[in-house]
C-alpha cells in the first residue's frame, strides 16, 4: 500500500508541474499571437488605407489623399511606398520641399532600395544647390536601377549645367547602352560633339536619331547649322525646310533659312521668310534689319526705312542696324544730318569702319 501511495504522490506532483509549464507557455504564447495577429491586421489597415490614398490622388483630392498616406505610415511606418506617395504629393501639389524631403527619407529608411525616392532626394538637393549630394544620389539611383533612363538624362544634364561636358557624353552614352535608340540622348550627344568640333560624330549621332524620328525638328535644326558652318549652304537650307515642316515656328531654323536665301540673291523668298520670322516674333529685331536690306536691294525705299527704323527702336543696341540706317539715310535719302546721328550711335556701341570715321571725325 505504501509502494501504491507513493506512486500516486509522483504522478500528482508531475501532473502539478505540467499544469505549471502549460500555464507559462500560455501566458507567453497568447500575448506574442496576439501581437502577431494586431501587428498583420494593423499592416492590412494601412496598405488599405495606402490603397484609398491612390485612388483619390487619381481623382485629384489632394487633400484626402495627403491624409490617407499620412494615416497609412501611422498603422505601418514601414510602408515605403506611402512615405514615397506622400513625398510626392507634398512636393508637386503643395510646394513643400521641407515636408517632401522628410517623407522621402522615411521611405529608403523603410526600403533603402526604392529607387525612386532617392531619385526625388536627388533632384530636391540639386534644386538646393548641392550639386554634389545631387550628383552622388543620382549615382546611387543608377546603381540600384540601371533601367531607370529619367536617373541618366538628369546626371548627364547635372554635368552639362557644371560644364562637365565630357562626363556628360559618358553619361549620354552608357543611357544608350540601356536603350540605343533614346532620342534626347542622341540629340544631346550630337550638340555635345558639335560643340568640341567634331561634326563627323554629331552629324552620325543626327543620322540616326532622324531615321527612327523623321520629324524631329531640333536634329533637323542642328544638321542645318552644321551643314552652314561648312559653308554647304544648299544642305543647311534643305534641313533648315525640314525643321520648319515638323515645327512651323521655329524662328531660328526660318531665320536661318532666310539668311541663306537672301546671300543667295533669292530676295523674294528671303523677304517672306523674314516676314513669317516677324508674324511670329514682332520684336525679332534682326528679322527687321535684314528685311530692311532687301527692300533697300529692291528698291522699296519707304519699306527699307521703316524696317530699319523698326530695328533700332526694338533694339537701341543692335550696332549693325544703325550703321545700316546710317547708310541708307546717307546714299538713299540724302539726308546727312540723320546718318551722322545713326553714325555716331553705332560708333558709341563700339562700331569701326574707315569711312564712318572720315565723315563723322576722328
Amino acid at each position: 500500500m505504501a509502494k501504491e501511495g507513493g506512486t500516486g504522490t509522483h504522478r500528482q506532483s508531475v501532473s502539478a508541474t505540467a499544469l505549471r509549464w502549460v500555464f507559462v507557455i500560455l501566458v507567453c504564447w497568447v500575448p506574442s499571437v496576439f501581437l502577431h495577429t494586431a501587428g498583420a491586421a494593423s499592416s492590412e489597415a494601412a496598405k488599405r488605407e495606402y490603397e484609398l490614398g491612390l485612388q483619390r490622388a487619381k481623382q485629384g483630392a489632394v487633400d484626402d489623399a495627403i491624409r490617407d498616406f499620412k494615416k497609412a505610415v501611422e498603422l505601418d511606418p514601414h510602408l515605403a511606398d506611402a512615405h514615397y506617395q506622400l513625398g510626392l504629393l507634398l512636393l508637386h501639389e503643395k510646394k513643400s520641399s521641407k515636408e517632401a524631403a522628410a517623407a522621402f527619407r522615411q521611405a529608403v529608411s523603410a526600403n533603402p532600395k526604392l529607387a525612386a525616392a532617392h531619385h526625388e532626394l536627388a533632384l530636391l538637393a540639386l534644386n538646393a544647390g548641392n550639386v554634389r549630394e545631387a550628383e552622388q544620389g543620382l549615382e546611387h539611383v543608377i546603381d540600384l536601377a540601371p533601367q531607370r533612363e529619367q536617373a541618366y538624362l538628369d546626371l548627364a544634364k547635372l554635368y552639362e549645367r557644371t560644364h562637365a561636358s565630357e562626363r556628360a557624353e559618358v553619361v549620354y552614352a552608357a543611357l544608350l547602352k540601356v536603350d540605343g535608340e533614346h532620342p534626347e540622348a542622341l540629340y544631346r550627344l550630337a550638340s555635345l560633339s558639335d560643340a568640341r568640333g567634331d561634326s563627323k560624330a554629331a552629324e552620325g549621332y543626327l543620322e540616326l536619331l532622324l531615321r527612327m524620328r523623321p520629324g524631329h525638328p531640333d536634329a533637323w535644326y542642328l544638321k542645318g547649322r552644321i551643314a552652314e558652318k561648312n559653308n554647304n549652304l544648299t544642305e543647311a537650307a534643305s534641313a533648315y525646310r525640314e525643321a520648319l515642316r515638323a515645327k512651323p515656328d521655329l524662328i531660328d531654323a526660318r531665320f536661318n533659312l532666310a539668311f541663306i536665301l537672301r546671300s543667295q540673291g533669292k530676295l523674294e523668298e528671303a523677304a517672306r521668310e523674314f516676314l513669317e520670322v516677324i508674324v511670329i516674333k514682332p520684336e525679332h529685331a534682326e528679322a527687321h534689319m535684314n528685311l530692311g536690306l532687301i527692300y533697300t536691294t529692291m528698291h522699296k525705299l519707304d519699306d527699307a526705312e521703316q524696317e530699319y527704323e523698326a530695328a533700332v527702336n526694338l533694339n537701341p543696341n543692335l550696332i549693325e542696324a544703325h550703321y545700316n540706317l546710317g547708310v541708307f539715310y546717307e546714299l538713299h535719302r540724302k539726308d546727312l544730318p540723320r546718318a551722322l546721328a545713326q553714325y555716331r550711335r553705332y560708333r558709341e556701341l563700339g562700331g569701326r569702319d574707315e569711312r564712318v570715321d572720315r565723315i563723322v571725325g576722328q
